[in-house]
């Protein structure tokens, strides 16, 4: 089968060289096309895109021409990296053009026709793009993922709000700086320590969950009921999203029913053998101080959501921590993972 031609929007940028790596010998897709800013427009990727990744720049996109960002892409999918104070606009507009957006923007995610997915946690959500194409009345569309720190409370609320159903969840992040982008936040502020404050983080840990894990019904969601308290910081950590939680369920569990409920979740991805999916969606450290940024962000690729210390909690019932690669599974891969099951279902 002939690979489907795709776009990268932002791809200079730390996500954008993201979308670009894990794309690289893809099996679905093919990078066709690039865009960046006026500075990155006419010339080739090499000579303006300081790459920052582990692995080279793959040689098949060192030699494209970086489109304008508001130029035409010669791809009907479209993975954008766009940061949020330009995507919004540039994003509908491709969309009301017919091509498929795969965003790891915010500015969608919570209109109501957007789909926010994570595949194992919400594939039925997609069917809200003929809600959308209907409604807008374009024939393209805008698929979103979540924020990369609402990713992996979401993975460990999917399981646990089907098994015993969920009142409410305090959640205390520990952001990595990639999180922030390339070059992240100056090191006078964050070498020797934390930084107890993310802006626009906390708001949406507060509701992106719950739009993931609402039913839906009659075109639109209808948000799970649980509350979430959301306190976000930024530490020294180059990649990997720690995050703690504190959560109350409808029917008291035993750390050891968690654990296993966990360990035997798996969702459609698993079940369609997607190329990005991990084979074990969500994996339970028993050891008493993991998981570890350093030691189980690559877990699954970096799309696994690695799970530990699960232990009672004195106010909520249960506690633990869980860690996702913030770049990964929660940007570029969480994309990816998405288009894969858009095709899968028919929707590319």
């Amino acid at each position: 089968m002939a690979a489907i031609p795709v776009a990268v929007l932002g791809a200079t940028g730390a996500v954008g060289q993201r979308f670009i790596q894990l794309l690289d010998k893809h099996p679905l897709f093919q990078v066709v096309a690039l865009t960046g800013s006026e500075r990155s427009a006419g010339k080739k990727y090499r000579e303006v895109c300081r790459w920052v990744l582990d692995t080279p720049m793959p040689p098949e996109v060192a030699h494209l021409t970086v489109l304008d960002a508001e130029a035409d892409v010669p791809a009907q999918l479209v993975f954008s990296a766009l940061p949020s104070n330009v995507a919004g606009p540039i994003e509908q507009r491709l969309a009301a053009a017919g091509h498929i957006v795969c965003s790891n923007a915010s500015n969608h995610r919570m209109e109501p026709d957007v789909p926010l997915v994570i595949p194992e946690v919400n594939p039925d959500h997609l069917n809200l793009i003929a809600v959308q194409r209907r409604r807008r009345g374009w024939s393209g569309a805008i698929v979103t993922n979540p924020n990369c720190t609402s990713t992996p409370a979401t993975m460990v609320l999917r399981p646990l709000l089907d098994t015993f159903g969920v009142r409410r969840m305090l959640l205390v992040s520990m952001q990595a700086l990639s999180g922030a982008g390339y070059p992240g936040v100056p090191s006078y502020d964050i070498v020797d320590n934390v930084i107890p404050f993310i802006g626009g983080e906390e708001p949406k840990l507060e509701v992106e969950p719950q739009k993931m894990l609402g039913q839906l019904r009659d075109d639109t969601i209808v948000p799970a009921s649980f509350t979430t308290s959301a306190h976000c910081n930024r530490v020294p950590v180059l990649e990997g999203h720690l995050v703690c939680l504190s959560i109350e369920l409808e029917r008291k569990a035993s750390p050891e029913e968690v654990a296993d409920v966990l360990r035997a979740f798996r969702g459609l991805p698993q079940e369609l053998r997607l190329p990005t999916a991990p084979e074990q969606p969500i994996i339970v450290r028993d050891e008493p101080d993991r998981p570890q940024p350093r030691r189980d962000r690559d877990a699954g690729r970096g799309m696994a959501t690695v799970v530990g210390r699960i232990r009672p909690c004195s106010l909520f019932g249960i506690k633990l921590i869980a860690l996702s690669h913030n770049t990964i599974r929660g940007a570029a891969g969480a994309s990816i993972l998405n288009a894969e099951l858009m095709h899968a279902q028919g929707w590319l």
